[in-house]
């Protein structure tokens, strides 16, 4: 097989290795020994793609979303680099072209990061050559990373708020019956000591998929005795995991009677139900 050399671009800070394919890195590392350089390849953040772009162990990897595809299979490798401890992002796939690394370094706009790229300040929406440089130079790098994401995204009249976070296990004591809290975990029983010791003035979760025996909202009723407004997004609505994902995607499926009395009905948007939680 031939070698494909990639375009390199250097600066003070380090260097760019641009492929056109991911399936070329294999073999030029091969002969040419690298490691700590920013991998910009021009095929789908997949993966089996990230597996081949390891090789190079790099600084970090850019590729493209793809359109995300079925089952978040174009994107998927970002989660792999995380488990490595690689900062990764996707380039919307309609804003560079496939198989062409120049165009995505020159072109390519962020579509998607993981959150080790978040600690250095990668978002969507950046050019390619702009969260290169945030890599390289750590100059977008945030003062404080917070790893729970929390969002304040509404604040009502009595001072109440809706805030996105993560996980119930990430609530503070000033939610304390105060707050609305959107998170992404299921609303299964092993959160329900979550609930009780937080004690928020309300919250919507997971549902999880709902599970066997309806395991996945089960907690609904439980809080219910005391008195805590709560309920559930479809997990095929909202990204588990995903705090900001719950009130900005995900469409209710499941709600207590407390959550109900204040307004809150299955097919509601979460955004709509978390505004009838906090009033």
């Amino acid at each position: 097989m031939s070698i494909h050399a990639p375009e390199i671009v250097s600066s003070p800070h380090g260097r760019v290795l641009v492929f056109d394919s991911a399936t070329h890195v294999e073999g030029y590392v091969a002969q040419a020994p690298c490691q700590g350089d920013v991998v910009v390849a021009a095929s789908y953040a997949g993966v089996l793609c990230a597996r081949m772009v390891m090789s190079a162990a790099p600084r970090a990897a850019i590729g493209l979303d793809c359109a995300i595809g079925k089952d978040g299979a174009g994107i998927a490798g970002l989660w792999y680099y995380e488990a490595l401890g690689v900062p990764a992002a996707a380039v919307d796939t309609r804003t560079a072209e496939m198989g062409n690394g120049k165009d995505m370094f020159q072109h390519g706009v962020i579509s998607r990061v993981n959150d080790a790229a978040e600690r250095l300040g990668l978002m969507p929406g950046m050019g390619v050559q702009e969260a290169v440089d945030a890599v390289l130079t750590g100059s977008r790098k945030p003062a404080h990373f917070d790893p729970a994401r929390r969002l304040v995204v509404h604040t009502g009249a009595q001072g109440r708020s809706i805030v996105c976070t993560d996980s119930i296990a990430f609530a503070l004591p000033e939610d304390r019956d105060t707050n609305v809290l959107c998170t992404a975990g299921h609303t299964g029983r092993s959160v329900i000591e979550y609930f009780r010791g937080f004690r928020p003035w309300g919250f919507i979760c997971s549902d999880g998929g709902i599970g066997k025996n309806d395991s996945g909202i089960s907690a609904l009723a439980e809080v219910d005795r005391d008195g805590i407004a709560g309920c559930s997004v479809d997990a095929l609505t909202a990204r588990m995991g995903d705090g900001r994902s719950t009130y900005f995607d995900g469409v209710i499926s499941a709600v207590n009677q407390t959550a109900a009395a204040k307004g809150v009905r299955i097919g509601q948007t979460a955004r709509e139900a978390a505004l009838h939680l906090l009033n």
